[in-house]
C-alpha cells in the first residue's frame, strides 16, 4: 500500500462541474478534473468560475481550501458546508459551470506504523480527507464520526463500517466522538488514529491519544489566504516553539508536534 503526496507544482485549472447532490445539511460538488488526483489528506483552493464576490462592488471572495473527500475516475469530490457568502456560492453551483481549482496542495496522510490499525475520527464536514483516506485504506478501517444532528449524520453515507455519536442523540451514541475514540481505545489500544474536525474535538483527540501514548495524525484547517505558505495566515503553534503553516507544513500534523489545537484550526462543527 502507497499512498505518497501527489508531488507535481500544482497548476490554476478550470473544471466543470459534474454534479452537485445534497447529503443532509451538506452538498457533495462532483468536477471533472482527471489528471487531479492526490493522497489522502491533500487539499485544493476552489472558487466560481463566475459570481465569485460579494458587496456593492462585487469585492471578490478568496479561494476557498477544501480537503478532497475522493477521486474517483476523473472525478473529485468535495463536502461543503454553506458557513459564509464564499461556501454558499460553491453549495449553489450547477452542473455545468466551472471552478478555478489550484491542487494538489499540502501534506497528507502518512502510513500507519508497523503493527498498528488505522482508526479514523472525524466531525462535521471534516470528514471529508477521511472518505479518501479509507478508499486507499480499504473499506474494513474503521471510522468514528461525530455530528451536531442527524440531518449532518447522513454524510456518513460515504463511508463504511461507521459508528456514530450525535450531539442531540438523533443516530447513534449521544455524547462525543472522542467517547466512542476512549471506549474504542479500551477494546483496543493498539491503533494509530486518523482525525479531521472542529477544533474542540481536534484538541480532545489529541489530549486523549497523548495520555494513552496512542499515535494520531491530526488534518487541520485553519483558515487560508493563499494555500502556499506565503501570507502566513494559517499559523498555528508548535509545542517546540515553532509556528506551523497549516497549508504546507499540514495540513496533516503529527499531534506530538503540537501542544494543543485551537478552535480556530478545525473544520465547522
Amino acid at each position: 500500500m502507497s499512498w505518497a503526496p501527489a508531488t507535481a507544482s500544482p497548476e490554476r485549472r478550470l473544471l466543470e462541474v459534474t454534479a452537485n447532490e445534497r447529503l443532509g445539511a451538506y452538498r457533495l460538488v462532483k468536477v471533472l478534473d482527471p489528471g487531479g488526483d492526490c493522497a489522502p489528506g491533500q487539499f485544493a483552493m476552489l472558487a466560481a468560475e463566475h459570481g465569485w464576490g460579494g458587496g456593492e462592488d462585487e469585492r471578490p471572495f478568496l479561494a476557498r481550501a477544501l480537503s478532497v473527500a475522493r477521486h474517483t475516475g476523473a472525478e473529485a469530490h468535495f463536502l461543503l458546508e454553506d458557513v459564509g457568502p464564499g461556501t454558499r456560492r460553491l453549495c449553489e453551483l450547477q452542473t455545468g459551470e466551472r471552478v478555478l481549482a489550484v491542487s494538489p496542495l499540502g501534506r497528507g496522510f502518512g502510513e500507519p506504523q508497523p503493527g498498528r490499525r488505522a482508526l479514523l475520527v472525524g466531525g462535521g464536514v471534516g470528514i471529508a480527507p477521511l472518505v479518501i483516506l479509507q478508499d486507499r485504506l480499504g473499506g474494513s478501517t474503521r471510522a468514528l464520526l461525530g455530528f451536531r444532528d442527524g440531518e449532518r449524520a447522513r454524510a456518513a453515507e460515504l463511508m463504511l463500517d461507521v459508528h456514530l455519536a450525535t450531539d442531540d442523540g438523533s443516530v447513534g451514541h449521544r455524547g462525543t466522538v472522542t467517547e466512542l475514540l476512549e471506549h474504542e481505545l479500551d477494546e483496543d489500544p493498539v491503533a494509530e488514529v486518523y482525525a479531521c474536525g472542529p477544533g474542540p474535538m481536534l484538541e480532545g483527540v489529541r489530549a486523549l491519544c497523548s495520555r494513552r501514548e496512542v499515535p494520531a495524525q491530526l488534518a487541520l484547517e485553519a483558515p487560508m489566504a493563499c494555500g502556499f505558505g506565503a501570507c502566513f495566515g494559517c499559523v498555528v503553534p508548535a509545542r517546540d516553539g515553532r509556528y506551523l503553516r497549516v497549508c504546507v507544513d499540514g495540513p496533516v500534523i503529527g499531534a506530538h508536534e503540537l501542544d494543543h489545537v485551537g478552535d480556530h484550526a478545525g473544520a465547522p462543527a
